[in-house]
This record gives C-alpha cells, structure tokens and sequence, in this order.
C-alpha cells in the first residue's frame, strides 16, 4: 500500500511532516495575488515527472504554463514511465524537453508551484527567485497532499497515483487562477 499511495516511507513521512510545515508557516511559501498571476510555473527537481506532467496538463486545460527542473539537463526527455502514466490520463509528454532552473527566465506574473516543502526552500534561496510567489502544488489536490513525492524509478503503480493527483489539481488552479488562462 504505501509503494503505491506514497511511492517509499521516505514519501510517507515527508507528506506527513509537510502538514506542520505549512501549518507552522516553515514551507518558504509566498502568497500571490490571484488577479496578478499570468503564468503557472510547475517546478520539481528533474522536470521529466510531475512538473513536465503538470505543464503539459496545464495547457491542455487552458493555462499558461512553463516547467523547471531544480537539478537536470535542459533539453532531456520525459522519463518512460511518465510517458506511459500521462498517456493513460490522457496527456502526451512525447515532445517534453526539461529546461533547467539556470535556464528559466522569469515573468512578471509567474507562480512557481513546487511539489515539495524543500523545493520551496531551494527556490526561496535564489537571488532570481527570491521575490516570486510560491506555493505547493499540493495544496489544490482533494484531500490536500502537501508533499508530492518523486515517482521517478518507484512503482508504476505510484507513478500512476502521483500523475492522477496532480491532474486533479489542475482543475483546480483553472478556478483558482483565471488570469493564467489562455485566450
């Protein structure tokens, strides 16, 4: 059960020590205005799983959207497995190409959505970043899931669950978000 709802226990025990975080106001969060955003920016730290997914979800609904990933190799393709769980949603990650967070450029109006408290810390931490609104993906899943723990090489079954729950979010920030919508 947990291989498949949580990916590890590693996964299990940072969602569950996600909630304090947040609820103590220690997840480097930084509020946005709704009517100012323009552009969700999925980030996560390979943007070849969740973030890529995200983003390309994202615009299937109407957003504009962009992906970063923390740590990876701008121009690297989609991880197999998230092509084969996107598919099954209803998703193609096929033309995916990862940019590199040295490579984001950013836009007023961005949000970066993160999938992990962690990441909001990295982010938080960038002179280039420091400024922009920041949130948790996870805040728009149903039951709220602050933590969104890397499929990459876990489970299929997990990959599945993980790109499920950010699919829900994404109708979501639709509501949330309406400045983001394209035209």
């Amino acid at each position: 059960m947990i291989r498949s709802r949580f990916g590890t226990f590693r996964g299990l025990l940072r969602l569950a020590l996600s909630y304090p975080q947040l609820l103590l106001g220690q997840s480097a969060s930084r509020a946005p205005d709704p009517a100012q955003v323009r552009r969700l920016v999925f980030v996560c730290q390979g943007n070849i799983c969740r973030s890529a997914f995200a983003d390309v979800a994202g615009r299937q609904a109407g957003l504009n959207t962009a992906s970063v990933g923390l740590s990876t190799t701008t121009g690297r393709a989609a991880h197999d497995a998230a092509i084969v769980a996107a598919r099954a949603l209803g998703h193609d990650l096929s033309d995916h190409k990862a940019i590199d967070l040295k490579d984001y450029v950013p836009q007023a109006g961005d949000l970066l959505l993160a999938m992990e408290v962690r990441q909001l810390h990295r982010l938080a931490a960038d002179p280039r970043l420091a400024d922009l609104p920041r949130l948790l993906l996870g805040c728009w899943t149903r039951p709220m899931l602050p933590h969104l723990h890397d499929p990459y090489g876990l489970d299929d079954r997990y990959m599945a669950t993980c790109l499920a729950r950010i699919d829900r979010a994404i109708g979501a920030l639709v509501s949330a978000f309406p400045g983001a919508r394209l035209s």
